[in-house]
């Protein structure tokens, strides 16, 4: 249950963490961990509160700070990120896993703009502003003492569907490379600055978003079926992979796409 990596008493940030889904299952990795204050974010305010509660169930002296928003909007981002560093004066760990999935198999000449820019605005576009915020907060501090290489460490999730693409997807396969190379840019811009960015590629995961249309579940059972494990992940096995790339443990990995997926992407 996302516990097997120790964390310095740090500070973290979770967008996409409202819900039973890979970013709740993170935000509850960092509380197992041992970081002493957690923010979150989500759009669903409901779901959101779920997630706090969970975390002050796993421990509760953890400083939880929630606030609800939409990861599309970089008014909400800024400000969301810049209350965070305010409260805590500093930020050590920032994970983003607001998301959407693709939706129906629909080849690119079917697809219409604006669903097309709803797909990449909170994919890519929302990744992209809550690097940049992140980035501009982690540059203000000095690293622990405890870490004097690191200043901060960002995970982005991108998909194994940013490495390898499948019918019908262009555009979701687009919005998750683009983060995989987002991420490496940032890699190599803020290396100097002793910030590690990295990213985690899940392949199909057992999530609400996987598994509540009988329509999705039939679209990503070829999926499934490819992968030599031939199962669905959970979302603990991918914080697991994000709790450690936060940590000391992988002080030296920079700029890596660690994919978690079954074997999918072997084939």
């Amino acid at each position: 249950m996302a516990s097997f990596v120790r964390l310095l008493p740090g500070i973290a940030v979770v967008t996409g963490a409202g819900g039973t889904g890979i970013g709740a299952a993170v935000a509850k990795g960092f509380a197992r961990s041992g970081c002493s204050k957690i923010a979150i974010t989500d759009i669903n305010p409901k779901t959101l509160d779920q997630t706090k509660d969970a975390i002050l169930r796993i421990n509760p002296s953890i400083h939880v700070f929630n606030k609800p928003g939409d990861i599309a909007d970089e008014s909400f981002v800024d400000s969301f990120n810049d209350e965070v560093f305010s409260r805590f004066s500093r930020l050590d760990y920032a994970v983003n896993c607001a998301g959407v999935l693709g939706g129906d198999v629909i080849k690119a000449v079917e697809m219409t703009t604006d669903a097309f820019d709803r797909l990449n605005n909170i994919n890519y576009k929302g990744s992209w502003l809550s690097c940049r915020a992140q980035l501009r907060n982690m540059l203000k501090q000095q690293p622990l003492q405890e870490h004097p290489r690191q200043r901060g460490s960002i995970v982005n999730i991108a998909s194994q569907l940013g490495i390898v693409a499948r019918p019908g997807a262009a555009a979701y396969c687009a919005s998750k490379a683009a983060i995989i190379n987002m991420t490496r840019a940032n890699a190599i811009d803020y290396s100097d600055d002793g910030i590690r960015v990295n990213c985690v590629c899940p392949g199909v995961i057992e999530t609400p978003m996987t598994t509540t249309s009988k329509a999705m579940v039939e679209a990503l059972k070829p999926a499934i079926d490819i992968a030599p494990m031939k199962r669905m992940g959970t979302p603990e096995e991918v914080a697991d992979a994000v709790l450690f790339l936060c940590s000391a443990q992988a002080s030296f990995i920079q700029g890596h796409a660690l994919v978690v997926d079954g074997g999918y992407t072997i084939n």
